[in-house]
């Protein structure tokens, strides 16, 4: 681990990590304790209270950029390590699990430092209360103290996000790797310290077998905001565990996406957006889970669907033709079995996949892919984030009819419309309570671009102007025109 800028082994000794696509261990890293945790806060909190990383823009940025270089000289490794301990496809590693966050993560904030307005001038006026002319202006300062907690799913892409942001604003960092997928943060550490003028303390990476060290963090009046990508359950848990020292909060949580495919859609096209599940395992949190075609063209679409499915068979991770490769652990993987035996029992049909293991594969967690087909919004697999390898088809009968089952969840992290017209899909898209709508497969992917959810699928936004915003505190000053 790196805490106060030492890389340092844990206080409970080590705990082994599984190769998902294998079942066989991969490594072992250091194990933190509760009392690890707390130094790793304290060294945070020192950091940010008593050195001039909060205010010196410049030095910021160089550091930023620093990283940047050391991560580019590891890139190669860092993609072999990402495909060894999430599972996830090599063809991946060349989008949203490395190279695409790789590219802007960290120059985005870098840039955005010099552009950003740190002071907002509102101006001369008469303030009644005082009877004074006075002048008025607006700071943004840095939050102070982030626990950055990040899932399994796509490890590093979260973790350089969160890391851009946050540091780009002058905060300090305590990183909380997922307990599967610790290597490519105890990497990062290593690159900071060794790599990087970062100060001690700016940066903590704290890997730990037990979810509840992550908890501290949330516990903790020494961390003003907590930053949280991963499950809706858990991030309410965060946000009433927060409320005793008053968190500030960003919140990525869950999904269940819909894809909806217009009467004048490429109709073909829009079918093969019922693909997105099977890519990665269906593990990724605005993956369209839930496909929406028109009931007058329905029975066309599921045997497209069908064809689709039968073609894709999960596999070797390692491999560059792998879409599908496994799910992170045998817990996840029970999980996602258990919800396609609830769509057959409700009813759903099943028309490709299940619950029996894939053919070949007696090593690794892997799922087959699964089509549903007549599902009804009300089930269970429609309304449940299922994390995994699963679509269910939706018929509508209407326009009217499609936004209300699209919007007829407690979710609302994205969505899809597919038609011949744009302007069309856009009145739709604006007719959706989701945070991001991609139109004829388009998506708006960057650093530069917020992401994040309404209702159930959270608080705030990662990236952009937006995502740099909700690491800051706004102070209002007046002083005598």
């Amino acid at each position: 681990m790196m805490i106060d800028g030492k890389l340092v082994e844990g206080s409970a000794g080590t705990f082994t990590t599984i190769n998902p696509a294998t079942e066989e261990p991969l490594g072992e890293v250091a194990d933190a304790s509760v009392a690890d945790m707390h130094r790793a806060i304290d060294a945070a909190r020192r950091a940010f209270d008593e050195t001039d990383w909060s205010t010196n823009h410049a030095f910021r940025q160089r550091c930023l950029l620093q990283l940047q270089e050391a991560l580019e000289t590891e890139q190669e490794e860092l993609r072999e390590e990402l495909i060894l301990e999430v599972g996830c496809p090599r063809s991946i590693t060349h989008g949203p699990q490395l190279d695409a966050p790789l590219s802007d993560a960290l120059r985005y904030p870098a840039e955005l430092i010099d552009e950003y307005s740190w002071e907002t001038a509102l101006g001369d006026a008469m303030v009644s209360v005082t009877g004074m002319n006075t002048t008025r202006r607006v700071w943004r300062e840095p939050a102070g103290v982030v626990g950055a907690i990040v899932p399994w799913n796509f490890p590093f892409e979260v973790s350089i996000q969160k890391i851009g942001q946050a540091l780009g604003t002058g905060c300090t960092v305590v990183l909380k790797p997922a307990p599967d997928t610790p290597f490519n943060a105890t990497r990062l550490g290593r690159l900071i310290a060794e790599r990087t003028d970062i100060p001690p303390g700016v940066v903590n990476v704290v890997t730990a077998s037990d979810h509840l060290i992550g908890e501290e963090l949330t516990l903790s009046p020494k961390v003003d905001l907590i930053s949280f990508t991963g499950s809706t359950a858990v991030g309410k848990r965060i946000m009433a565990k927060g409320a005793a020292t008053m968190k500030r909060l960003f919140l990525e949580l869950g999904g269940k996406s819909a894809t909806i495919v217009l009467e004048d859609a490429d109709f073909a096209l829009g079918c093969m957006m019922g693909i997105a599940p099977c890519m990665h395992a269906g593990q990724g949190c605005a993956n369209p889970t839930r496909l929406l075609l028109p009931r007058s063209r329905y029975d066309e679409g599921i045997e497209i669907l069908r064809g689709i499915y039968e073609g894709v068979a999960p596999g070797d991770p390692q491999d560059p033709a792998t879409l599908c490769g496994p799910v992170i652990n045998e817990k996840q993987r029970t999980r996602i079995r258990g919800y396609i035996r609830k769509g057959v029992e409700e009813g759903a049909r099943l028309v490709v996949g299940g619950e029996d293991p894939p053919d070949g594969l007696d090593k690794g967690f892997f799922v087959r892919p699964t089509l549903f087909a007549d599902v009804d919004n009300s089930m269970t697999i429609a309304q449940e984030e299922i994390f995994g390898p699963v679509l269910a088809v939706i018929p509508y009968d209407d326009e009217d009819d499609a936004v209300r089952i699209a919007n007829d969840t407690a979710y609302g992290l994205a969505g899809n419309v597919m038609s011949s017209s744009i302007e069309h899909a856009l009145a739709v898209a604006r007719r959706l309570r989701a945070g991001f709508i991609g139109i004829n497969g388009a998506a708006g992917y960057g650093a530069d671009t917020p992401f994040g959810g309404y209702k159930d699928s959270g608080v705030g936004r990662q990236n952009g102007v937006a995502g740099f915003d909700q690491y800051t505190e706004i102070k209002s000053v007046a002083y005598p025109a």
